[in-house]
């Protein structure tokens, strides 16, 4: 047992001053006001480690990270992948993606890596969005038994591509892969096995269907057309009045030298437009930061992820929030992680100064600890 002091601590819904931190194993034992403590962080601030709503382990964050897939080695790829998210003061992970299970299988120790809640190959259409990791299903009873055999894989949420995505040829985001009767028999079955499903969808028709069809999270929520990016207000005023969460993709790193497809950056004003109707009509949400998929989503990459929507204009309190406590929330882990509290998991990150007056301080990691085992 030890104990661990900050000058301020978030506890995953509010800020306090001057806090004691008592960690029993690998569970939080109390938290308790000024005193003295086994170790004291000075001026630092203590928060629940953070929450990544959706990363891909099984990608590289490479120019061609489909093509490493076949590459030997891809499981120590990922375990290296899962310990980048960790040092930055991420301390679960969830993987909405990976071939063969493998996200499953890591076998990593609180020191390895974070929490890993995994779907196991998404859903999809015959060569459909991601369709090489190999979750391809057409018909309503293919679907339906797609999603039995990851419930008795041991999955934590089922995955469906509900529209295309850029990175499978022919796929193409504005485009359905599924209709209505597929998606509710998904989301029965998921349910049926006490699984949250997530719903892939860029399309504004893709994330009516999602909506309609009692989908947990809705990823990505972009509101891609074929040429443009046209949000739907009766559609957004539909999230804000239901319990569904949008897993907003934000953060990037810049990678001197390296074009954006000219597509894409053309989008991203009104893609930020998006995130700002989707917070200002007080959708629920979190941060899925889409790790992997390219070099400018490099894993680690949440504390970025943060910092991108502060600069939207997101209050910083909501944005620790949606990183903490609701993400612990809509990845069924809430009754153990996201906070600080007694009985949680010792799952903490401690920052140089005040993230709330400046949230870049989440770069800036002082420690980790993972189960009460600091990294």
């Amino acid at each position: 047992m030890f104990t661990l002091r900050a000058r301020r601590l978030f506890d995953g819904h509010e800020l306090y001053e001057d806090r004691v931190v008592t960690i029993d194993g690998d569970r939080i034992a109390a938290v308790s006001g000024p005193g003295r403590a086994d170790l004291d962080l000075g001026a630092a601030t203590l928060l629940p480690g953070l929450i990544d709503c959706h990363v891909h382990l099984a990608f590289d964050a490479g120019p061609d990270p489909v093509a490493q897939l076949d590459r030997p080695g891809l499981a120590t790829r990922m375990r290296q992948a899962a310990k980048q998210h960790l040092l930055a003061g991420v301390t679960t992970v969830r993987d909405l993606g990976d071939r063969d299970y493998m996200a499953l299988g890591l076998g990593l120790g609180p020191a390895e890596g974070p929490e890993i809640l995994a779907a196991g190959p998404p859903i999809t259409t015959s060569g459909g969005h991601c369709w090489w990791l190999g979750g391809q299903a057409d018909g309503e009873s293919a679907v339906r038994a797609a999603v039995r055999e990851r419930a008795g894989k041991g999955v934590h949420v089922i995955k469906v591509m509900v529209t295309g995505g850029q990175m499978t040829e022919g796929s193409h985001p504005h485009r359905l892969q599924y209709g209505p009767a597929e998606l509710t028999a998904a989301v029965a079955e998921a349910h049926a096995a006490g699984l949250p499903a997530a719903a892939h969808a860029h399309s504004p028709q893709g994330i009516a269907h999602a909506l309609r069809a009692g989908f947990d999270t809705i990823e990505h929520c972009a509101f891609w057309t074929e040429n443009s990016v046209e949000p739907d207000p009766r559609t957004i005023a539909a999230l804000a009045d239901s319990p569904v969460v949008v897993s907003m993709t934000a953060g990037i790193v810049p990678v001197p030298g390296l074009e954006v497809p000219a597509e894409i950056r053309a989008r991203w004003p009104k893609t930020a437009g998006v995130l700002r109707e989707l917070y200002a009509a007080g959708v629920t949400f979190v941060i899925g930061s889409d790790a992997g998929i390219a070099p400018i989503k490099p894993h680690g990459l949440m504390p970025h992820a943060v910092r991108h929507l502060v600069d939207l204009g997101f209050q910083p309190l909501d944005v620790l929030r949606a990183s903490t406590s609701v993400a612990a929330g809509a990845c069924r882990v809430g009754a153990r992680k996201g906070r600080i509290a007694p009985g949680f998991d010792a799952d903490l990150l401690a920052v140089a100064g005040d993230p709330l007056a400046d949230v870049t301080s989440l770069l800036r990691p002082l420690a980790v600890y993972r189960m009460g085992q600091k990294v």
